[in-house]
């Protein structure tokens, strides 16, 4: 899931335009076939991108949401083979419930991602943000580490935490291509979305800061094309982010004490249908700035409190 044009207003690392199309299966490499399920939209591009990895005895990666025809799709692209694992990046519906409907069709285990859970205890009254997106319903057979694999024939699966977007997300990395696939922690036509209590920006940022050690080359996301030169674009997202961070900084400075001003100011001209997404993407980082004592609230950060700074 991601913030959509909401937070590439301003400087923004280079999102591509161009989105690959949904419902069918295409062959990306010798062990990596994609199939886009038609749950295409504001928040997923043209939809939620499954992958296919190997020949004969394969793994999915996010079977998507609760999408029957979409499960017929993957099933006919896989005709003589054998599905070994189902793997799940991270449980928000529009990535894991689908696994549960492969798993009833192929009898593979669901491995990867652990049940969902929050960055942090709800505060009172609080409301998770979130909460219709989330799918608690995941219980996998194998939950992965990080570092842990899954090997098939001619293929190695290697769970990266990424924490941020989700407090369980995983990135998978496959040697044999140099490939990541990276979920929904990085996308190349546009930001994650960060929603607390959901999620955790100073967990998202972290977590960044690890992928651009790493030496991949190509990135597959879970939403959108491919995310090429990976090490220059995640520190275009990171750099991105910081110069939101400065943004409502300033405006804290300049007299807006509550999320729905910031918005108003930073955010000029955005679509009233985004408006929400942008209100979580600054609540992410006005929680980050209070953890790190260079802002200050009355009482715990809340979606509706009042900032300012320190």
């Amino acid at each position: 899931m991601s913030e959509s044009s909401a937070d590439t207003q301003g400087p923004a690392p280079g999102f591509e335009s161009a989105l690959p199309v949904s419902g069918q299966t295409e062959a990306l490499s010798p062990l990596v076939r994609r199939r886009i399920c038609p749950n295409g939209g504001p928040f997923t591009a043209s939809g939620t991108c499954s992958y296919i990895v190997g020949r004969g005895r394969v793994v999915v990666i996010d079977p998507g949401p609760d999408d029957a025809g979409h499960i017929e799709g993957l099933l006919a692209s896989l005709a003589g083979e054998r599905v070994a694992a189902i793997v799940v990046t991270h449980t928000h519906r529009d990535h894991s419930p689908g696994a549960r409907l492969l798993q009833a069709r192929t009898g593979a285990p669901i491995v990867g991602c652990g049940p969902h859970r929050a960055a942090r205890q709800l505060a009172e009254n609080e409301l998770p943000a979130l909460d219709a997106s989330a799918d608690r319903e995941h219980r996998p057979d194998r939950e992965l580490a990080d570092g842990e694999s899954l090997d098939g024939d001619g293929w190695t699966l290697t769970a990266v935490a990424t924490p941020g977007h989700t407090m369980n997300h995983l990135a998978f990395a496959l040697p044999e291509e140099n490939v990541l696939f990276s979920g929904d922690h990085v996308m190349g036509w546009s930001t994650s979305i960060v929603a607390p209590p959901d999620g955790s920006m100073r967990a998202y940022m972290d977590s960044l800061d690890r992928l651009r050690e790493r030496g991949e080359t190509l990135y597959w996301p879970g939403h959108g094309g491919p995310v090429r030169d990976p090490r220059r674009f995640v520190r275009g997202l990171a750099a991105h982010r910081r110069q939101r961070e400065a943004a409502i900084r300033a405006r804290l400075a300049a007299g807006d004490h509550d999320i729905a001003a910031i918005v108003r100011t930073v955010y000029q001209g955005l679509a009233p249908h985004l408006l929400g997404a942008a209100a979580l993407s600054v609540f992410a980082h006005l929680e980050d700035l209070v953890e790190r004592g260079l802002v200050v609230t009355d009482g715990p950060p809340l979606l509706g409190g009042t900032f300012r700074p320190a």
